[in-house]
C-alpha cells in the first residue's frame, strides 16, 4: 500500500516535456526532477493518516485434548484459521488498509496445556535479524505460519499484526529453565508491506488458565516506525497493568497501541468496547482492538479507537460471524493533559447522613448512593476518593433504579491491582443490592451529566457505555480540570458513566524492573522504514 502511494504522488509530481530542449535546459530541468523526486518521496512516506483495520475472528477451535497431537494435525487447523483471516486480509488491503490487527488465540484458541500447546508452536526470531520468512521461508528452520503471513503482508502490500505461539529451547545451565526443557510464550508479531517480521512481543501479564506459557525472563517493550506513526504492542490482560502498557506511552511516545485480545466482557465496567474507547482516551493514544469472536463465552467487542472518540466498534452476542473494520485514524494524534482532580477537589462534600449503602461490583465493595430524583448533585466517598454528580434525567422511572458509587482499593481476584471508580450506573433490579450486577438493557435517558473525583493518579479512563452495549461517540467530554460530562442528551439510555482509575504504584507486587525503559530502550525497539 505505501509503494503504490510513493508511485501515485510521484506521478503527480511530474508531466512529460512536450518541447525540445537544449542540453543546458535538459541539465536544469533534471536538476529540478530530482529536487521534486525528493520532496515527493518524502512527503509522501511521512503520512497524516492512515487507515487502520482490526478483525473480529471467529476462531475455528481444536478438540480439546490433554496430549500434543501431531505437528500436521496442528498445521491443519490453524491453516482453516488464516484461510479466514486471509480472507479479511485482502478485503482491507483492497478497501486502503494501511495495518490489520487479528486476535489473541486466532490461529488456534484455546484451552491447552503446556504439552498439547507445543505442536502449534514455532520459533520466532528476533526481529533485529533482518528476515522476509516469504522469501527465505527455510533459514531459521521450518515456519510455515510465519512463512503464510509474511507472504500475506507482501502480496498485499499491509502490515500484518497476528498471535502466535513462540518456543526457546533451554537446558539446566539455566536455572529457569522449564523441566520441558523449552520456554513458550504467548506472542504478537509484526510483518510490514514488504513481509519482513518487524517485532516481536512476548505477553508480560498472563491471564488465570495460561499456565501453557512462560511470563518472559525480561519485560520487553516493543515499538517500531512506520511512514504512519510510531506503533507499540501488547496483549489482552496486559491493559491492566503499568508495563509495558502505560511505559510504551508515557516513555517511549507510542502514537498508536496494537492490541491483539481474547477478551470476555465483565460489565458494569470491562466490556471490550467500553474499557478499550476509555483506555485510549485515558492515554491519548490511538487503539486498535481486535478481540475473538465468541459469544458463548461472551467474547466479542472490537474497535479502532482515537482519544477523542472511536471511529469504529463492533459488538455482536447474536450471530457466529466474524466481523472486519476500517477507518481512517490521525498518524499523530493530539495528547490532552488533563488534571484528574483539580474540579473535584474544590467541591466540598455534602452529609449525606445514613443513605449510603454497599454493593459488590465485580467482587469489589462499592459505596453507593441511590439517585432519587429527576435532577441532582451528589457526592459519595470511600478511603481517599470522593466522587461528584450532576445529572438530569428525562424522567424519573419507577421501574429503575440508579446510583452513585465509589471504590478505593485492591482488587485481588483474576489480578491484583488497586483500583479508584467513580461510577454513575443502573442497578439490576430495585434491589438496592443489585448494584453492581450485570445488566445490558435500561430504558432511563439523561439529559445532562457532570461525573468527576478526588484521583490519586493520573491514570483514569473515562466511559460511557448505553442500553444493548453501545459506545457514544461525540456525546461526552472530558475538560482540562477532570471533569467527564455529556456535550448533549445521550442518544440512548444509560448503562453506566464511570471514571476508571488505576493507581498502579500501590498494586502489591511490582512485575516489572526499575531499569525496565533503558533496557527496552537497547534491545527491544524495532525500527522499519
Amino acid at each position: 500500500m505505501y509503494l503504490r502511494k510513493v508511485m501515485d504522488f510521484q506521478w503527480c509530481c511530474f508531466s512529460p516535456v512536450k518541447q525540445p530542449l537544449d542540453l543546458s535546459m535538459i541539465t536544469s530541468q533534471l536538476r529540478t526532477y530530482v529536487a521534486i523526486s525528493v520532496f515527493c518521496v518524502l512527503k509522501a512516506s511521512s503520512l497524516d493518516t492512515f487507515t487502520a483495520a482490526v478483525y473480529e475472528h471467529a476462531v475455528i477451535l481444536p478438540n480439546a485434548t490433554l496430549t500434543a497431537v501431531p505437528r500436521q494435525e496442528a498445521l491443519a487447523l490453524m491453516n482453516r484459521n488464516l484461510d479466514l483471516l486471509e480472507g479479511a486480509i485482502i478485503s482491507a488491503a483492497k478497501q486502503g488498509a494501511h495495518i490489520i490487527v487479528t486476535p489473541e488465540d486466532g490461529i488456534y484458541g484455546w484451552n491447552f496445556n503446556r504439552e498439547s500447546i507445543y505442536p502449534y508452536l514455532e520459533d520466532i526470531p528476533d526481529p533485529q535479524v533482518t528476515w522476509i520468512p516469504c522469501n527465505h521461508p527455510n533459514r531459521f528452520g521450518h515456519n510455515p505460519l510465519q512463512e503464510r503471513l509474511s507472504c500475506l503482508a507482501k502480496d498485499n502490500s499491509i502490515y500484518i499484526v497476528a498471535n502466535i505461539g513462540d518456543k526457546k529451547p533451554c537446558n539446566a545451565s539455566d536455572p529457569q529453565c522449564p523441566s520441558d526443557g523449552r520456554y513458550q510464550y504467548n506472542t504478537d508479531v509484526v510483518f510490514d508491506s514488504q513481509g519482513k517480521l518487524v517485532a516481536r512481543y512476548h505477553k508480560q501479564n498472563l491471564f488465570l488458565g495460561e499456565g501453557q506459557f512462560n511470563i518472559p525472563k525480561e519485560p520487553e517493550v516493543v515499538t517500531f516506525s512506520t511512514p504512519f506513526g510510531r506503533f507499540g504492542m501488547f496483549t489482552c490482560f496486559d491493559i491492566l497493568f503499568h508495563d509495558p502498557a502505560v511505559t510504551l506511552v508515557k516513555d517511549f511516545h507510542v502514537d498508536t497501541i496494537l492490541f491483539p485480545t481474547a477478551w470476555m466482557n465483565v460489565l458494569p465496567h470491562l466490556s471490550a468496547i467500553e474499557f478499550h474507547s476509555a483506555w485510549a482516551m485515558g492515554m491519548g493514544v490511538n487503539f486498535l482492538a481486535s478481540n475473538l469472536h465468541h459469544p458463548a463465552k461472551k467474547m466479542t467487542g472490537s474497535g479502532i479507537y482515537a482519544p477523542d472518540s472511536p471511529r469504529a466498534f463492533h459488538y455482536d452476542m447474536k450471530t457466529k460471524e466474524g466481523k472486519l473494520l476500517l477507518a481512517q485514524l490521525a498518524s499523530h494524534p493530539h495528547h490532552p493533559v488533563v488534571n484528574w482532580t483539580s474540579y473535584a477537589s474544590g467541591i466540598e462534600a455534602l452529609s449525606t447522613g445514613n443513605q449510603e449503602f454497599k454493593s459488590i461490583v465485580f467482587f469489589d465493595e462499592f459505596t453507593f448512593l441511590e439517585l432519587k430524583g429527576v435532577t441532582g448533585n451528589y457526592t459519595v466517598c470511600q478511603n481517599d476518593l470522593c466522587c461528584h454528580l450532576s445529572y438530569k434525567m428525562s424522567e424519573k422511572r419507577l421501574d429503575e433504579v440508579y446510583a452513585l458509587g465509589t471504590f478505593d482499593g485492591l482488587h485481588t481476584v483474576e489480578g491484583r491491582y488497586h483500583l479508584q471508580i467513580c461510577t454513575l450506573l443502573k442497578c439490576k433490579t430495585m434491589d438496592l443490592h443489585s448494584c453492581g450486577d450485570s445488566v445490558e438493557t435500561a430504558s432511563t435517558r439523561f439529559e445532562m451529566f457532570s461525573l468527576s473525583g478526588t484521583f490519586g493518579t493520573q491514570y483514569v479512563f473515562p466511559e460511557v457505555l448505553l442500553s444493548e452495549i453501545q459506545l457514544a461517540p461525540g456525546e461526552f467530554q472530558v475538560s482540562s480540570d477532570g471533569r467527564l460530562f455529556s456535550l448533549k442528551p445521550l442518544s440512548g439510555p444509560v448503562l453506566t458513566v464511570t471514571l476508571f482509575g488505576r493507581l498502579y504504584e500501590k498494586d502489591q507486587a511490582s512485575n516489572i524492573s526499575s531499569d525496565l525503559v533503558a533496557q527496552a530502550l537497547s534491545t527491544h525497539t524495532y525500527q522499519t522504514i
